[in-house]
């Protein structure tokens, strides 16, 4: 089964993938977790690097680099044999874009990536996830509360092309994690 679990900054997607793969493991299932941006690559670590910059070519670059590093995460572990595979950021990363082109790299990439029948947004309110990023010493690029704002707008309209099951992020972390475990049939 392949699950996305896409959201802002702040949303809690890592969070509920960490918690659905320790549900999984409790059950004997094989899975393969990918976060992004990874740490385990050079596109992960350079698009990382370039979200503590400020400036359009900073925010052009950090999220080509993101794209390269889902695509390579999809080229070596897509075809792998195992019960699940989790993505945490996955087609979302082109709502950090600027206008118009985050929809045309959205269009491109839906067309050219695997999707699935569980793709999720966390959506939460930006006041909230910029709440809940508060405690992070290093900020980035996108964690201010107008860029997260901006995001969220744009990822929403994105979330109409497709199959994306949008969960509800200002709830308690325990109530989304059920909701997505009845989803998964977990």
């Amino acid at each position: 089964m392949f699950i996305v679990i896409d959201g802002l900054d702040g949303s809690g997607k890592s969070t509920q993938a960490r918690l659905i793969c320790g549900k999984l493991a409790r059950k004997g299932r094989s899975f393969i977790l990918r976060t992004h941006p990874s740490a385990d690559n050079f596109f992960g670590r350079t698009g990382r690097g370039y979200l503590l910059l400020e400036g359009k070519r900073a925010r052009i670059t950090a999220s080509v680099f993101y794209l390269a590093d889902v695509i390579r995460s999809l080229l070596l572990y897509r075809c792998r044999r195992v019960d699940y595979i989790i993505f945490v950021r996955y087609l979302m990363g082109t709502a950090y874009l600027p206008r118009p082109l985050h929809r045309f790299a959205y269009l491109f990439f839906y067309r050219l990536v695997p999707t699935s029948d569980h793709m999720y947004f966390i959506d939460v309110h930006p006041q909230e996830a910029h709440r809940r990023l508060r405690s992070r010493a290093r900020r980035e690029m996108f964690e201010s509360l107008e860029r997260l704002m901006e995001v969220r707008e744009k990822a929403l309209g994105l979330t109409l092309v497709g199959d994306w099951t949008i969960v509800d992020g200002n709830r308690p972390w325990r109530v989304i994690h059920e909701e997505l475990s009845q989803r998964l049939g977990l």
